[in-house]
């Protein structure tokens, strides 16, 4: 079974829906703080957070700290000595707890409506200390707290919240967290409920005391109940998070702790951003935890950050993108001081129209992916040369069905000065194994064959006749990448240049404009349509102009 696990969501809900639409996975833990501010806009939040500081300030002067603040403020207003400025701020604050409230659920909606697109994987969420408590919500049946979910024979038990308070979110509908770390053990509503259900692997938002709970200015601050459940329990794993810059990967008696930092951008305490990203993916046979791997998405792009692995008894870890790692290390945004790049006019709306598609990927595409991945790997270690692939066609948009074959672009990474026939060589081995171990599964077709280290070379040299690497800048424009580890480097490399990226993809701009007019091309859309009617799936309006346009076609656009 592989997990993918992300913390600390806050409100990224389009970044979700890439994580969803660019990995495969049995099981997504997607936990909390799902939602970032309560309203739409900033202005908003802002005036609504100084109103509950003020009224926090006032609780505390009439020692009513046990309070809600909600709860403070409609005591306050039934006062017949209320003051004119209390009573003007307590009703504009009741006003915005009611706006809170519905906000919130529309949010939960909204995030619903993305995790329903995936249909070929479970998905488990878990409220942090910014969000409600889901059983309230359109999460309801995801829900982790106080929830124990059976799957494959491993049992899943959550417990949300934090032990802290959350200005800017309303005090009466933050999810309750009744595990404090001065909690008593015995009397812990958390431990009570592991204690009863027995979880395998337990998903908390604040973490076990002693490990990923470190905040800067003030010391420790997870469950020390947490953790002696932990040590004095069979727990395979216990997932958290909260804590963003105390992420990371710890092993302690027979329990695997992570934390992979937040997942969706934070402003920080300084006035800086934590650009986010983060995530594990979680590799499990027969109930152990075999590897894990610490990946980053960016954009649409996910990069492998660490490998961990078990050599004996000891836990190994293998850094894979030392820069992004180190960034992180440090506390630097690694991926935000690179400049956004925006394709042409052609490769961009191929690329929505993809992203439409995605949102119904099929589990035969999910198996394909998975299935590339492996083979990957297995040829990586057979010839002793980087391999990784692009796929193209129904695979690429994610609507395959059982007999659609794979087509793809094959890269090899030769080292430097390598002569072309030792290339051509281990590109021949390459396709051999792959009919070896492919073709008994699957149907599928080597489109093209590059060389990332000339690639690489051309990029460096700024060589814009480089035709290897005007087909690499095309299939990294608009592909599915299949081991992207190993394309990563020299994508960066790319990006370091945009003016010589936008002039390489100038160059190919015409021969997009006749590939997309060909009939096997509009063939091919009007296949992608089928199978989306077959779903039952209308493709909306926008869409489907952006489909015509993109043929260059005036059409109609009734999506009935």
């Amino acid at each position: 079974m592989r997990i993918i696990y992300a913390a600390d969501i806050h409100g990224a809900f389009e970044r979700v829906k890439t994580l969803l639409s660019e990995t495969v996975a049995d099981l997504y833990i997607i936990t909390g703080d799902l939602i970032d501010i309560p309203f739409y806009t900033m202005n908003t939040a802002i005036n609504y957070h100084d109103l509950q500081v003020y009224f926090y300030g006032l609780r505390r002067q009439m020692e009513k700290e046990g309070v809600p603040i909600e709860d403070f403020v409609d005591e306050l207003l039934e006062r017949p000595d209320i003051s004119d400025e209390a009573e003007e701020k307590g009703t504009r604050y009741q006003q915005y707890t009611i706006r809170a409230r519905r906000v919130l659920q529309q949010k939960y909606k909204v995030l619903e409506n993305i995790l329903a697109t995936k249909q070929t994987a479970r998905i488990l969420s878990l409220p942090g200390n910014y969000d409600m408590d889901l059983k309230y919500t359109s999460l309801y049946e995801r829900d982790l707290h106080m929830r124990c979910h059976e799957i494959e024979g491993i049992k899943f038990a959550g417990y949300g919240g934090a032990d802290i308070w959350t200005p800017g979110i309303p005090e009466r509908y933050v999810v309750k967290y009744r595990a404090g770390k001065e909690a008593d053990y015995n009397k812990n509503e958390m431990i009570d409920f592991f204690r009863t259900v027995h979880p395998d692997i337990v998903i908390t938002h604040q973490p076990a005391h002693g490990i990923h709970d470190r905040v800067l200015q003030f010391g420790t601050s997870g469950s020390a109940a947490l953790r002696h459940f932990c040590d004095t329990h069979p727990v395979t794993a216990c997932l958290s998070g909260h804590i963003h810059a105390d992420w990371g990967f710890d092993a302690r008696e027979r329990t695997i702790y992570l934390n992979p930092s937040n997942f969706g951008e934070v402003t920080l305490m300084t006035g800086g951003v934590s650009e986010g990203g983060f995530f594990y993916s979680i590799e499990i046979e027969h109930s152990a935890i075999e590897k894990i791997i610490f990946k980053k998405i960016v954009d649409n792009r996910i990069y492998d950050i660490a490998d961990y692995y078990k050599k004996g008894e000891e836990w190994i870890e293998d850094i894979i993108d030392e820069k992004r790692y180190g960034a992180l290390k440090k506390g630097k945004n690694f991926d935000m001081k690179v400049k956004k790049y925006s394709h042409i006019p052609e490769i961009q709306l191929y690329n929505e129209i993809k992203q439409f598609y995605r949102m119904f990927q099929t589990g035969e595409t999910d198996e394909r992916i998975d299935r590339m991945e492996q083979v990957a790997h297995l040829i990586e270690e057979k010839i002793q040369d980087d391999i990784a692939m692009d796929i193209l066609g129904s695979t690429n948009m994610g609507i395959c069905e059982t007999g659609s074959d794979i087509d793809f672009a094959l890269y090899i990474r030769c080292p430097e000065g390598i002569t072309e026939m030792r290339a051509y060589r281990q590109y021949k081995k390459a396709a051999r194994l792959l009919e070896e171990i492919l073709r008994p599964d699957y149907a599928f077709q080597i489109l093209d064959c590059i060389d990332l280290g000339l690639v690489e070379k051309s990029i460096r040299e700024k060589n814009y006749e480089c035709e290897a690497t005007q087909r690499f800048v095309a299939y990294r424009s608009i592909c599915r990448p299949i081991n992207y580890r190993v394309i990563a480097p020299v994508e960066d490399l790319l990006n370091k240049d945009l003016e010589f990226r936008s002039e390489m993809e100038g160059s190919i701009q015409s021969y997009m404009k006749i590939f997309a007019n060909t009939s096997r091309h509009t063939h091919s859309f009007e296949k992608y349509e089928y199978r989306i009617r077959a779903m039952g799936i209308k493709i909306p309006v926008t869409v489907r102009q952006a489909i015509m346009t993109y043929l260059n076609k005036n059409g109609d656009t009734d999506d009935t």
